[in-house]
């Protein structure tokens, strides 16, 4: 039955309970998303004990996309993901409680967003549930892995570590094949300066100053550990990879914006220190612009082994169905 719901799109609209309908969202594929009413806090919504949990690893090209969180303005990666669950579930988006470990904003990339859902049934094969989300879903969202999770897991609040990457096209004519995916600087950039500025980054500090306001009610420490910030080039392309315990609303992009300055050799590596210090936004904003979207990448969520480990009797991690042809049965004339 999955490997038939797999071979369609164009399905009838998913069944979603009155009493948390609010009306339909027409998406960009043509069909009808349920809009309900978000919830104040994915973190907040408790699945029942006897909820089997389920975890995904999401590919995305976020271009075309508002961004991960699902919102009344689509298309989101969130809405098209539980759209598809929805369809092949018949469940409803209360029952799956789907949540992502970090809410992209829109332009941005991943390789390696992590999300959690759960159903009141198990499956005894994951190959063809698989098979039947990546096939209701649009080509520039897949999924990479699915696998069952312990209770306890939790995609965003069991995260130990997060690795982002910023690319950067650093010629003076910019390639068209990576015009959604890089960043171009048409300056010649000191690759040199941006290591050394980017050292001063590794560590406890307080990033209030790399962080934008952000409209909602959670209140998040600005403190936050930054493990690893390298700065690696590869021919055209200036790699900025940065790993770290947790960032602030667009903390990256900000410290990727300061780097491409002190690159440009307007502002010397020093001047990382004195802008975290200053524990002001509008500090960074006088020296350096909020590095554009499509330039960076979700690239991993890392968690402790110990919680990764499936629950006894689960079924196999699913990583996608693979095709072999065991004979040729061309006719040679």
């Amino acid at each position: 039955m999955l490997g038939l719901l797999a071979s369609r799109f164009a399905l009838p609209p998913p069944r979603v309970s009155a009493s948390a309908a609010a009306g339909n969202i027409s998406l960009a594929d043509g069909s009808v998303c349920a809009l309900l009413r978000p919830q104040p806090d994915e973190a907040d919504t408790v699945a029942p004990e006897s909820a089997h949990k389920w975890r995904m690893v999401i590919a995305y090209d976020g271009t075309k996309f508002k961004g991960w969180q699902y919102q009344p303005s689509p298309p989101t990666i969130q809405c098209f993901l539980e759209k598809a669950l929805i369809h092949i579930t018949k469940l409803d988006r209360k029952e799956l409680c789907l949540v992502g470990a970090g809410r992209t904003d829109t332009g941005v990339h991943a390789r390696g967003q992590v999300a959690h859902f759960t159903t009141p049934f198990t499956y005894r094969c994951l190959d063809s549930f698989h098979s039947a989300i990546n096939g209701l879903l649009p080509p520039d969202i897949r999924v990479r892995e699915i696998s069952a999770a312990r209770p306890e897991f939790h995609a965003r609040t069991s995260t130990k570590s997060k690795i982002y990457h910023y690319k950067i096209y650093n010629e003076a004519v910019m390639d068209p094949f990576h015009n959604n995916y890089a960043y171009h600087s048409a300056h010649r950039l000191n690759s040199h300066a941006m290591r050394e500025a980017a050292k001063h980054f590794v560590g406890e500090h307080d990033f209030t100053s790399f962080a934008n306001a952000v409209h909602n009610d959670r209140v998040r420490s600005p403190i936050k550990k930054i493990l690893r910030f390298d700065v690696t080039e590869m021919d055209a392309i200036i790699q900025l990879e940065v790993e770290g315990t947790g960032f602030l609303y667009r903390q990256v992009r900000n410290m990727a914006a300061l780097l491409i300055q002190v690159g440009r050799e307007a502002l010397p590596p020093e001047i990382v220190p004195k802008i975290i210090e200053a524990k002001d936004r509008k500090e960074l904003a006088k020296v350096a612009f909020l590095a554009p979207p499509h330039g960076l990448y979700l690239m991993s969520v890392n968690y402790d082994r110990e919680i990764l480990k499936p629950p006894e009797d689960s079924p196999p991690i699913s990583f996608g169905r693979t095709h072999q042809i065991s004979r040729c049965k061309l006719l040679f004339y």
